[in-house]
C-alpha cells in the first residue's frame, strides 16, 4: 500500500467518524429545540390567557400603553398565533422570528412606558431568537417557496 492511498483511508476513516458524530449532535439539538419551543410556546399561550382575561398586570400594562382594549386583544391573538406555529416544523423559525419582534415590543414598553421589569421579556426575547436560528433552514426554505426562489 503506497503511502498516498494509506492517507486516503485515514481521511476517510476520519470523515466517517466527523460524521458519525454529527447526525447525533443534529438530534441533540433537535430535541433541544423542540423542548424549548414547547416551553416559549407554553408561556405565550399563558400570556395570552392573562391578557384575555384583562387581569394585571395586562391590565394596568395596556392602561399605560393608552391604546385600549383591542390593542391588549391583538397581541393576545399574535401570542396564540405564535405558540402554534412553534408546533408546525415549516412555520417555527417564523414564528420564532415573529415572537422575538413582539417581545423587543414588550422590552421598550416596560422599560419606557410602564416602568415594570424588563427581565422577562428579554430572557423570552433571547429565547424567541434562538428557536429562530435554530429553525433558521425552514424559514429561508420557506421563503424561497413564497417568492418562488
Amino acid at each position: 500500500m503506497s503511502r498516498s492511498t494509506r492517507g486516503e483511508r485515514a481521511v476517510t476513516t476520519a470523515q466517517g467518524k466527523a460524521a458519525d458524530r454529527t447526525p447525533a449532535r443534529g438530534r441533540a439539538l433537535t430535541v433541544l429545540l423542540w423542548i424549548l419551543q414547547v416551553v416559549v410556546a407554553g408561556f405565550f399561550l399563558m400570556s395570552a390567557m392573562g391578557k384575555f382575561s384583562n387581569v394585571e398586570p395586562a391590565k394596568s400594562t395596556f392602561e399605560a400603553i393608552g391604546f385600549g382594549d383591542w390593542f391588549r386583544n391583538l397581541v393576545a391573538v399574535l401570542e396564540v398565533a405564535g405558540a402554534a406555529a412553534l408546533f408546525v416544523p415549516r412555520l417555527a423559525g417564523p414564528a420564532g422570528l415573529a415572537l422575538a419582534g413582539l417581545m423587543v415590543g414588550a422590552t421598550l414598553t416596560e422599560l419606557f412606558v410602564s416602568g415594570g421589569g424588563v427581565v422577562m421579556p428579554l430572557a423570552t426575547l433571547v429565547l424567541c431568537a434562538v428557536i429562530a436560528w435554530g429553525r433558521w433552514e425552514s424559514t429561508t426554505r420557506l421563503w424561497a417557496a413564497v417568492t418562488r426562489r
